[in-house]
């Protein structure tokens, strides 16, 4: 008979749980004629091994107070855990109060969120899983409000807005129904970067196996890579190299500070999707950027597009976003390289992997869907482990 796992040591609370020696989602075995798909090929990157290519997407679910995380994030995150999935990654959490896309999104910007944090690390943990945290800062998209709500922009009061202390690279809205930015100076723009570190910090405190820096979507690090976003005049403006100084000096100070157990990957949106006007950040510039983080300790590259123009057209698709990882692992064969977007099927992942990305990130099919590891392998037609719980009773 397995011994309880201790949640909360500090605590004493044990939880009770059968070790999950082999982890779910680990392959096992396939019928004759049958290869091992490349979805259920492990992967070590620096000593941590991941039974499988199937990594949960960060997904922001609005639905906190003051930051703290809730069994909600325990319940969705554990079940992505559970059932196979090699790589559960939190969603974005802002690193100050100003942070968040919502005045209701994650936060870690005080040691009093470490603990609720914990809870959900160490029940991933215990079934044997690795769990990440994307960490960030909504900048001028930020003081909004949940997509189910009627309307845009938060107020203050009960939707916890905060127009008042939105910020940006520069001014200028992102569009017309969000709130008008202050542009950060020059010493703001440096103590926003030591507060990156210090979340990166605090989640290390908590157990995360894996930190990832949200650079994407619009938000305040994407705004100063991009030319359409970033005005300045000082030295994170301009330039190329001037336009990549936040950004970079928050991967140094990030590494800085966590161990070397501890991955760091880095989200991108690695075009802005505005060549026809022959404007703002492209894919040429994600390789030349990825060239600079991968040599200051960023592990992988996690590539989505988009999000910082509402001008910019984007055509959905399977597998739309995964183009633009290609040229990245091209140029950089030895950096992690997994592209997120419309990676909704077995015969997608497997053919997003043929192309030599090292995994794939997985998102609303897992909201769907907490089982898709397991049944992605079912339509493999191979087998893999269960957790042991469930595992007895299908014949698994």
């Amino acid at each position: 008979m397995a011994t309880p796992t201790v949640i909360d040591p500090a605590a004493g609370v044990p939880f009770y749980t059968p070790s999950q020696v082999i982890p779910a989602g680990t392959f096992l075995s396939a019928p004759e004629g049958v290869k091992q798909p490349l979805a259920f090929t492990p992967l070590t990157i620096r000593g941590i091994t991941f039974q499988n290519r199937i990594w949960v997407s960060p997904m922001c679910q609005y639905s906190y107070e003051d930051g703290m995380l809730s069994e909600w994030t325990l319940v969705a995150i554990g079940s992505y855990a559970v059932r196979g999935a090699s790589l559960s990654i939190i969603e974005a959490t802002a690193v100050l109060p100003n942070g968040g896309i919502t005045g209701h999104c994650a936060g870690l910007w005080k040691d009093e969120q470490i603990a609720p944090l914990k809870r959900i690390v160490d029940f991933v943990h215990s079934q044997n899983q690795k769990i990440g945290i994307q960490i960030g800062h909504a900048g001028r998209k930020g003081s909004t409000l949940a997509p189910w709500l009627p309307g845009n922009y938060a107020h203050e009061g009960l939707e916890a807005g905060f127009p008042d202390n939105v910020v940006a690279p520069s001014e200028g809205a992102f569009d017309t129904d969000y709130v008008a930015p202050r542009a950060l100076s020059t010493e703001e723009v440096k103590a926003y970067v030591a507060a990156f570190a210090a979340t990166a910090v605090r989640a290390v405190k908590a157990g995360i196996d894996v930190i990832e820096i949200h650079g994407a979507h619009g938000y305040l690090i994407n705004e100063f890579l991009s030319p359409v976003s970033n005005k300045r005049t000082d030295e994170y403006g301009g330039s190329f190299e001037n336009r990549i100084r936040f950004a970079v000096e928050i991967v140094k100070a990030i590494k800085a500070v966590i161990p070397e157990s501890v991955l760091l990957f880095f989200r991108i949106s690695a075009t802005d999707r505005l060549e026809t006007l022959n404007e703002g950040w492209t894919v040429a510039d994600t390789v030349a950027f990825s060239k600079i983080i991968s040599s200051v300790g960023v592990d992988l590259l996690d590539v989505s597009s988009g999000g910082v123009d509402s001008r910019a057209v984007i055509e959905y698709g399977p597998a739309f976003q995964a183009p633009f990882a290609y040229p990245v692992k091209e140029a950089l064969p030895e950096f992690g390289v997994a592209p997120v977007g419309a990676i909704h099927t077995p015969e997608v992942i497997e053919d997003v992997l043929s192309h030599g990305v090292d995994a794939v990130f997985v998102a609303r099919p897992f909201l769907h869907n907490p089982n898709f590891v397991l049944d992605t392998a079912k339509a493999y037609g191979i087998k893999v482990q269960w957790p042991v719980q469930i595992g007895y009773t299908t014949g698994h």
